[in-house]
């Protein structure tokens, strides 16, 4: 039997050889947050001209800059280009039509591509391997396993500055690999929240004074989670834990604060997630560190795992939401803006825990690009737009106005807490339009 090394060595190629795989009509995944891969995009790139209906998948493009193959085909006529969650880059280039969204339930995309999605090609970015002959997949498990299992193909850039990552089903083995390419070593993508707005802190601070002393934390991305993490740590909640699809900046800094024990009944110890990004900072505490627990998707999003932690607190922005409660994270109108993520299994998840809370946020105004200040509380949804959460399952909607607990409530009754958290702006607006839609009646108040 060839040696590691050995079998490393017949396996050693360029990136220009290893994409000469990849035939017209091929599916490829391209790896996804920190793992999408950078030398061999701009190796099939150099391939233009050479295929046609090559379809490629990622779960949001880390990266500053377009794809290689996207602008080496700008007009999306031989590579299409589909992301399952929407970042910056991916939002613009779907603007220009040369990128698609795949709608997907995160958790379920292991299943995807085990049953559903014909994969030809995987090309990911991992670490170096290490004398077992396995290649660490970094700060992001997500789909990966099935993803390498059932690509005909399988294809690793490797980057010295991926970080080694602890956790769950978190390696390939060499075995398991077609080519081995020796990337650039590029640092990781850095991805910084906005800085807070005043919006952002009187939302936080609705949040942070329902938080309670050993609750388990998911906090979502974008600025506002962050925030929430800096007001905990200015605050005398203790001993938290994190169970997060997301690992971000803001779990580092309530770390060094001493907020975080992990003293949680379920991976008790343990920072559990899924993908992380952020700083360098946070790239380097997740380096190597048993205290971090990457896991598969189907296992940090699945509803069941989050209904089994105690006091289980998630936190997620949203764009819109209607009176009836039903919530909108994805779409402006016929606007695509962002995948819906896990967002509706730690609705769920929350609740179904003992002492859990979900916490939909929102500024209550939004100012479009003509100057107009628009109600994101509106009577119905835009047209266009998605319902992430149905309004079944909708728990804590939060504004700069405050809170509204929508569980138990009647249409009447939600109606109302709704439109006491919005814009007092459009509060006369909002009343008019519940009666005319038949759900605000002097009968309802009597008898509510």
């Amino acid at each position: 039997m060839a040696t590691l090394l050995e079998q490393y060595r017949s396996k050693l190629v360029t990136a220009d050889k290893a994409v000469k795989s990849i035939k017209t009509g091929d599916t490829v995944h391209y790896g996804a947050f920190c793992g999408a891969v950078w030398d061999l995009d701009q190796a099939l790139a150099a391939r233009v001209d050479e295929l046609e209906d090559v379809k490629t998948i990622t779960t949001i493009w880390p990266y500053s800059e377009p794809p290689a193959i996207v602008k080496a085909d700008p007009e999306a006529k031989r590579f299409k280009f589909n992301s399952t969650q929407f970042g910056a880059v991916e939002r613009k280039m779907n603007r220009q039509g040369s990128c698609w969204y795949i709608p997907v339930q995160f958790r379920e995309q292991l299943k995807y591509f085990t049953q559903d999605v014909d994969l030809d090609v995987a090309m990911l970015r991992v670490a170096p391997m290490d004398k077992h002959g396995y290649f660490n997949l970094g700060p992001q498990v997500a789909d990966a396993p099935a993803i390498v299992n059932n690509a005909k193909t399988v294809i690793v850039e490797v980057n010295e500055k991926m970080p080694v990552v602890h956790g769950m089903q978190n390696a390939i083995h060499i075995s398991q690999i077609d080519f081995i390419v020796q990337g650039s070593n590029l640092e990781l993508p850095v991805s910084i929240g906005k800085e807070a707005t005043e919006v952002d802190r009187k939302i936080a601070a609705h949040i942070v004074e329902r938080v309670r002393n050993g609750s388990t934390l998911q906090l979502g991305i974008g600025g506002l989670p962050n925030t929430v993490g800096s007001y905990i740590c200015k605050s005398d909640i203790k001993d938290l834990s994190v169970h997060s699809e997301m690992f971000v900046d803001a779990f580092l800094n309530l770390y060094n604060a001493g907020k975080i024990t992990g003293n949680k009944n379920l991976d008790r110890g343990k920072m559990v997630w899924t993908f992380a990004m952020g700083s360098k900072e946070l790239y380097d505490f997740v380096d190597n560190n048993s205290l971090h627990h990457a896991c598969p998707v189907n296992y940090v999003n699945e509803i069941s795992t989050i209904a089994q932690i105690d006091n289980f607190v998630s936190v997620c922005s949203c764009l819109e939401l209607d009176l009836f409660g039903q919530v909108n994270s994805e779409t402006a109108g016929l606007l695509h803006i962002g995948g819906n993520g896990g967002q509706l299994d730690f609705v769920l998840g929350s609740y179904l825990s003992k002492g859990g809370q979900s916490f939909l946020c929102t500024p209550s105004t939004f100012k479009t690009k003509d100057g107009t200040v628009t109600s994101t509380i509106k009577p119905t949804l835009s047209q266009g737009s998605i319902i992430t959460v149905p309004r079944q399952v909708t728990h804590l909607v939060v504004t700069e106005f405050g809170v509204a607990n929508l569980k138990g409530k009647s249409t009447w009754q939600r109606s109302e807490a709704l439109i006491n958290i919005a814009h007092p702006d459009f509060q006369d607006e909002l009343v008019k339009e519940a009666e005319k839609m038949g759900i605000w009646k002097n009968s309802s108040r009597v008898t509510a």
